[in-house]
């Protein structure tokens, strides 16, 4: 499956947050083409703010030859906005990626029904 836009991430990825009742971390890894190699996921411990296994993710992404990430994870609470928190994790992430020629493409946040691009607000 080519993922082209956040629509189409949107679209693969919100049954990995229907039903959740805690934090879950997903990360889907792209070819050079934007097709889907691989989606990984893990729950995150309750009470635990999101902080991005960069390394585990990183290696992941090199095992696969990656090209480029798309990250997402789910907020209980119900507020997709992004934290402070979730952006400068996204951020450092996108700086270890690009340096290792691969891209973040975006961050979703998903929370409810309702899901909030990194991208798309300017913050990636």
């Amino acid at each position: 499956m080519i993922v082209a836009s956040a629509r189409d991430a949107r679209t693969l990825l919100e049954h990995h947050f229907r039903h959740v009742s805690g934090e879950r971390l997903a990360v889907l890894h792209l070819g050079p083409d934007r097709r889907m190699l691989a989606c990984d996921e893990s729950d995150i411990a309750p009470g635990a703010s999101v902080m991005l296994p960069i390394r585990e993710i990183i290696a992941a992404a090199l095992r696969r030859d990656a090209r480029g990430l798309i990250l997402a994870h789910n907020h209980p609470s119900g507020d997709p906005g992004p934290s402070a928190a979730d952006i400068a994790a996204t951020r450092a992430l996108a700086r270890v990626a690009a340096s290792l020629d691969i891209r973040l493409h975006d961050h979703l946040i998903f929370a409810g029904s309702e899901c909030r691009s990194l991208r798309a607000l300017g913050l990636l």
